[in-house]
């Protein structure tokens, strides 16, 4: 494990509500008459974004939590992430000038709004409760496989941030948990580039 990813990664839940936060920004910067460019750009964004959450979730968080404590959320809570995924992939087949691509990407904040309620009022405070002394241990476990799959999307992330720059500088919050990513996977990189700057040469 990167010694720099296990001492700046957040607790498994500060986490989920960290991405919960950067995403309703983005969500907030889309507006109807939003050009057509910085629509797609948006959308992109949420969309990668939701998707790397909704698997971190469900390949660590909710088993670590239903091993302990399973509830009515806990088993509503993957139908709702595949409804997400349905919305994603029809706004993905969609051009930003398509009269559905508007109304679907609103049905689509509005059912991220909703899981995103349900999951703070009640699902992280369990989990707060109940695992209390392993959310640093999950939220590591977490950060690694945030790294790994970030490092497979790169391309479309860098895109969708691209496009998405004339809503202004709140959809950086969007992408900053997933563009972070690189520099925590590469900090041997970093200090040799600062120490090039200082004209010191890093050790190997």
């Amino acid at each position: 494990m990167n010694p720099l990813l296990s001492r700046m990664a957040p607790s498994a839940t500060n986490m989920i509500r960290m991405d919960h936060t950067h995403v309703l920004a983005t969500f907030h910067q889309y507006q109807a008459d939003t050009s057509a460019r910085v629509k797609k750009g948006l959308a992109d964004t949420i969309c990668v974004a939701m998707e790397i959450h909704a698997q971190l979730e469900e390949e660590i968080f909710y088993p670590a939590l239903r091993a302990i404590a399973d509830s009515d959320f806990m088993r509503k809570s993957v139908p709702e992430h595949d409804q997400m995924r349905r919305l994603i992939a029809q706004l993905r087949n969609l051009e930003p000038g398509h009269p559905s691509f508007d109304e679907t990407f609103f049905e689509l904040m509005n059912t991220v709004m909703h899981h995103v309620a349900d999951e703070e009022t009640l699902l992280l405070p369990t989990a707060e409760r109940v695992l209390a002394g392993q959310l640093g241990a999950i939220g590591v476990q977490m950060a690694k496989r945030r790294l790994q799959l970030v490092a497979s999307r790169g391309g479309e992330i860098a895109g969708g941030m691209a496009r998405s720059m004339g809503a202004g500088s709140l959809v950086i919050g969007a992408g900053a948990l997933l563009t972070c990513s690189y520099l925590l996977a590469r900090p041997q990189g970093l200090r040799r580039s600062a120490a090039k700057h200082d004209g010191a040469v890093a050790p190997h």
